[in-house]
């Protein structure tokens, strides 16, 4: 028990993220129900939605780690208001190129041509598409917000707005599908998309009026360098980077799996069983990922920490790495129970998911593969937080260009060993999470390498939960600290290279 209560802060913080992730899991599957409810050819319907959905998560995913800008930087309205900016000239952008892809050939090569798909799965893709254009704004609106919730410890607001977007979703598709009402089968699930995001965008916005905006100052103190736009984009591009290779990596493999089985109907079904699986193979593990707001949020030796308080202090990078290593143990359990244990696989995709018995069997081998994945997401997400509180996220930038080659080598040579279809993109993603996760590795490597020998005197160590009275140390973005000491009323900085300590 004194262990539990011990560590019961970081369960409090995580466990409401951890119902984001998988609201945002069980809001796919609720849409795919709702396909499946309303239109007889649901397969080709999952297949042009699963393709436009994918497509529109790769520009929509970097603006979600837009989150850890608000975590990390934001602290006044001013900068609050710097972050929006960058967010809602992001959000038109997309919405314009959704708007290029829908109406010019330049979608018809991108869909039709690209993913060998027939003609009718090409002209839905693009509608839906379309349809999804203005939904990356919304979406961004809300990330940038979340952020600031997260500095200031209201995650169970947070996770009660992702669980506010399934249940609105939920009602969306249920009234629909009990109604008379006759329209595309595919604007049921973009309009239950919308609704739920709405609804998740104004509670988030409610709750930073009326519980934060009090706490931000208007604009930064005379003392403290403001944070600029430049410096805002220079922390999350590397971020946005890693996340748009991993959004991406689906339509590379529905590209390469359609075009390894030419187009036949086995390459639709194919297309549409990853959609299925993937939302049902991440709910074990995909809240892992959240594993990276911890060391900036909770870790001792951050010396911005002191600004805010915590109900529950603050914990050394030892108690972290025990944390992180329970949280594995447990979404591992949870994966092996899931998919490895006979016959409840098949029962989730019939009972819940609605599928057909001859297609939930085929979903079986992939969704095992998926059992695997806690490994290296648990890796990257640990070592990310780690590197994400000292602010050398651009060490990470290699990364996604190492996950992106291991993948399509993967896709390229599994099919002359026999690999095919879901089980052939699963396994790429697997091989190409490994890969990312050892890139990580390396940098941390690295920056444990560079750091010196000596600890500033004032710098809080992994066993002192607050720094000296007398200094107030900082952490910028090339890894150095600075010291602010009052003497008689004037304060005086020395700046001093440092990473000794950060991680013992």
């Amino acid at each position: 028990m004194a262990i539990l209560a011990r560590y019961w802060p970081l369960v409090r913080f995580l466990a409401p993220l951890a119902v984001t992730i998988l609201a945002s899991d069980l809001s796919e599957q609720v849409l795919n129900r709702g396909i499946a409810s309303v239109n007889n050819n649901s397969v080709e319907t999952l297949a042009s939605y699963g393709l436009a959905y994918s497509l529109m998560k790769f520009f929509t995913g970097p603006m979600s780690d837009f989150k850890h800008v608000g975590l990390v930087l934001v602290s006044t309205r001013r900068e609050r208001s710097k972050a929006l900016g960058c967010m809602a000239f992001t959000g038109v952008m997309v919405a314009a190129f959704h708007m290029l892809i829908a109406f010019t050939d330049l979608g018809y090569y991108t869909i039709d041509r690209l993913h060998q798909v027939d003609e009718a799965v090409g002209r839905k893709t693009r509608q839906a598409f379309l349809y999804l254009a203005a939904y990356p704004l919304v979406d961004a609106l809300a990330w940038t917000h979340v952020g600031i919730l997260l500095k200031h410890k209201y995650t169970m607001i947070v996770g009660g707005a992702s669980v506010s977007d399934v249940c609105a979703q939920v009602a969306f598709v249920t009234v629909f599908v009990h109604s008379r009402v006759e329209c595309d089968p595919l604007l049921v699930p973009i309009l239950a998309l919308y609704t739920g995001a709405m609804v998740r965008l104004a509670m988030v916005c409610l709750t930073y009026y009326i519980k934060v905006q009090g706490l931000l100052l208007k604009e930064a103190r005379p003392d403290v360098t403001e944070v600029s736009v430049c410096r805002m984009l220079n922390f999350w591009w590397p971020l946005a980077l890693i996340l748009a290779s991993q959004r991406i990596s689906r339509p590379i493999v529905h590209l390469l799996v359609s075009r390894d089985l030419r187009g036949t109907p086995a390459a639709t079904e194919a297309v549409a069983i990853m959609t299925t699986t993937y939302p049902v193979g991440h709910m074990p593990y995909g809240w892992l990922r959240d594993l990276r707001t911890i060391y900036p949020a909770f870790c001792k030796t951050n010396p911005r920490n002191r600004s805010l308080s915590s109900p529950g202090g603050y914990f050394s990078p030892a108690e972290i790495r025990n944390f992180t290593a329970a949280c594995f143990a447990t979404a591992f359990s949870l994966c092996l129970l899931m998919f490895w244990f006979p016959g409840l696989a098949q029962r989730i995709l019939v009972t819940i998911i609605g599928l057909k018995p001859t297609f939930a069997q085929r979903c079986i081998v992939p969704l095992q593969i998926f059992s695997f994945f806690p490994i290296p997401i648990t890796i990257r997400a640990h070592l990310s937080g780690w590197l994400m509180m000292l602010k050398q996220t651009r060490i990470m930038a290699p990364s996604p260009f190492i996950r992106l080659t291991v993948l399509v080598s993967c896709l390229l040579a599994l099919p002359y060993l026999g690999v095919h279809g879901a089980a052939l993109g699963v396994g790429s993603l697997l091989a190409a999470f490994l890969g990312e996760a050892f890139s990580v590795m390396v940098a941390f490597c690295y920056i444990c390498y560079k750091q010196p020998l000596d600890v500033p005197k004032g710098l809080p160590s992994a066993e002192t939960s607050e720094p000296s009275d007398e200094s107030d140390w900082s952490i910028y973005d090339d890894g150095t600290c600075e010291r602010a000491t009052l003497i008689s009323d004037t304060t005086s900085a020395t700046t001093v290279p440092h990473r000794k300590g950060l991680y013992t």
